[in-house]
């Protein structure tokens, strides 16, 4: 790969209810378009962490972020044609959410920078390379193993990401 990358940076929240279920967003935007992610975002320019990730869950799930815990880091690279870019190198601050309030909403309010259609609950064995992005498939070998590891994952495109 060539150093033509966009940077992307983001903080998100891997919320699991039950065992085998995983809170995920319907991607609408982005690179990761017509696949599940995870909540979560970009931070704005008047925002920390914890901010963006209360803002974030709110317009992308429609409820509220009581509690959480940081886990790490890990990023991703990949071809991806941006502007002026060839690839996206991605960021991702991840976070394991203890308690939501409110009922999740399967559609959520769109406004201009909205890339979520809405959320839904998804079977841990339902999510695959093929419908995930690259983060729900770190939270899933995270929920999986009760480990969090920080990588830097490089991928040749998003359809080889196992």
């Amino acid at each position: 790969m060539d150093a033509n990358y966009h940077t992307a940076f983001g903080v998100y929240g891997i919320y699991q209810p039950s065992e085998d279920m995983l809170l995920v967003i319907k991607k609408t935007r982005g690179p990761y378009s017509n696949r599940f992610d995870l909540p979560g975002g970009s931070m704005e320019d008047d925002e920390g962490l914890d901010e963006t990730l209360k803002r974030e869950i709110y317009e992308e799930t429609g409820t509220q972020l009581i509690n959480y815990t940081q886990l790490g880091v890990a990023s991703f690279r990949y071809p991806w044609n941006y502007l002026n870019f060839k690839y996206n190198k991605h960021i991702a601050v991840f976070n394991l959410i203890e308690e939501l309030s409110g009922t999740i909403h399967e559609t959520v309010t769109q406004f201009d920078g909205q890339d979520s259609s809405g959320a839904e609950f998804v079977k841990l064995s339902s999510l695959t390379s093929e419908n995930s992005s690259p983060l729900v498939l770190k939270a899933k070998e995270y929920l999986r193993n009760n480990v969090f590891l920080p990588t830097d994952e490089s991928f040749a495109n998003l359809d080889s990401l196992e």
